[in-house]
């Protein structure tokens, strides 16, 4: 990297967020100068982001296409207690090893990684090492923001990547294997084969706190491989907690003082039901890389405030998921859902539902008590 750190746009955050803003302006806005600010020594961080064909306009696969490490076109497969089904639609996943390839080839010295920054502005940051860095802009794309403004439940997990000694049988992506014990929360094993050998195992929680207890799951996924025959040798994990966001106030959480402009998480742009957040990504990216510079604080609050009023019906669901559902019976919420027609749960999980759609997962008997339900329906989240 050069000693001038003058820019036309530093995003600072090297997730998928960020990541994706600086490959999209690289590709249709060259002649920007910017500079992705990683507090990591790479890109990318230690994740997964998995999405369905469908999640992402076919316009705008180019994008994301070429970070792709594992796709599985013959679809996908959910599994309950009381039902299973395999559903058509393709999966794909991007990993952090792409994702960082990517970057450093196309940036180059564009990308600065090691660098904490310690104080942002509109047009400067300043770095732990005394460096400041001057920008005609400055995007913050460094994951959640004040989450005592949100009303969340959480989404955790610890995954392993385990080399079977055997192939292991499991011919695509298994998103819930909710035949399993239900603690904390409602459980599910969530399986993807990278090859006939590898496969990667999630244990994941939708629970009522944050807490995660890395020991505990490590032994529960090594149990549920042993179960299954399936011994080998752990190439990779991760893990992680996500917000599922069921209320608060958008204004607190961004407040119309703050002056820096935001992407990813620290947006608020996610699904809140589900945390996902890749089509959201890869959305935003696409539409900032259209914007003057010159106002992208305004530009970008107004863009993720519309999205919080879009999210109103997903927190309502999430809220019917913390509040109304005992935890031990919340694999029943998503064992009804599973049973409505593929194209719905595409629309969902892209958070585009139509208005037919939110009356079709609404309707019928809930698969909660009918009071606790009623009660969350008439006290909806912010």
């Amino acid at each position: 990297m050069t000693s001038d750190l003058d820019c036309d746009l530093a995003i600072i955050g090297g997730g998928l967020a960020g990541g994706l803003i600086a490959l999209a302006f690289a590709a249709l806005r060259p002649d920007v100068r910017l500079l992705l600010v990683e507090q990591g020594d790479r890109p990318g961080g230690n994740h997964l982001w998995s999405f369905f064909d469908g999640d992402v306009a076919p316009a705008d696969r180019w994008l994301v296409d070429p970070l792709v490490a594992h796709r599985w076109p013959q679809g996908h497969a959910v599994r309950f207690p009381d039902y299973g089904r395999n559903l058509a639609t393709p999966y794909n996943s991007v990993n952090t090893v792409q994702l960082a390839v990517a970057l450093e080839r196309i940036l180059g010295d564009r990308l600065l990684t090691g660098a904490t920054a310690t104080a942002v502005e509109p047009h400067a940051i300043r770095l732990a090492d005394g460096r400041e860095i001057t920008a005609g802009a400055v995007i913050d794309a460094r994951g959640a923001g004040d989450l005592s403004a949100l009303r969340c439940g959480w989404q955790k997990f610890v995954g392993h990547a385990l080399r079977c000694d055997d192939p292991h049988g499991i011919d695509r992506p298994v998103i819930m294997d909710a035949t399993v014990d239900q603690v904390d929360g409602y459980r599910f094993v969530y399986l993807l084969p990278w090859d006939d050998r590898t496969l990667f195992i999630e244990d994941t929680y939708y629970s009522d706190t944050p807490d995660l207890d890395v020991p505990t799951l490590d032994a529960r996924i090594a149990a549920y491989a042993q179960a299954r025959g399936w011994r080998g040798e752990l190439v990779h994990r991760e893990q992680g907690v996500l917000p599922v966001v069921y209320g608060g106030d958008f204004d607190r959480y961004w407040p119309m003082g703050d002056p820096v402009a935001r992407a990813g998480v620290r947006a608020g742009l996610f699904q809140p039901m589900t945390g996902y957040s890749l089509p959201d990504a890869v959305r935003f990216a696409l539409w900032l890389v259209d914007q003057p510079l010159d106002n992208l604080p305004a530009a970008t609050r107004t863009y993720a405030a519309a999205h919080w009023r879009r999210g109103g019906y997903y927190r309502l669901l999430g809220k019917m998921l913390f509040g109304a559902a005992r935890p031990d019976q919340r694999w029943r919420i998503f064992a009804r859902f599973y049973r409505l027609r593929p194209e719905l749960i595409q629309r969902f999980y892209a958070g585009r539902s139509s208005l037919a759609d939110r009356m079709r997962i609404l309707c019928g008997r809930p698969p909660v008590p009918i009071r606790d339900a009623m009660r969350t329906l008439w006290n909806p989240p912010a």
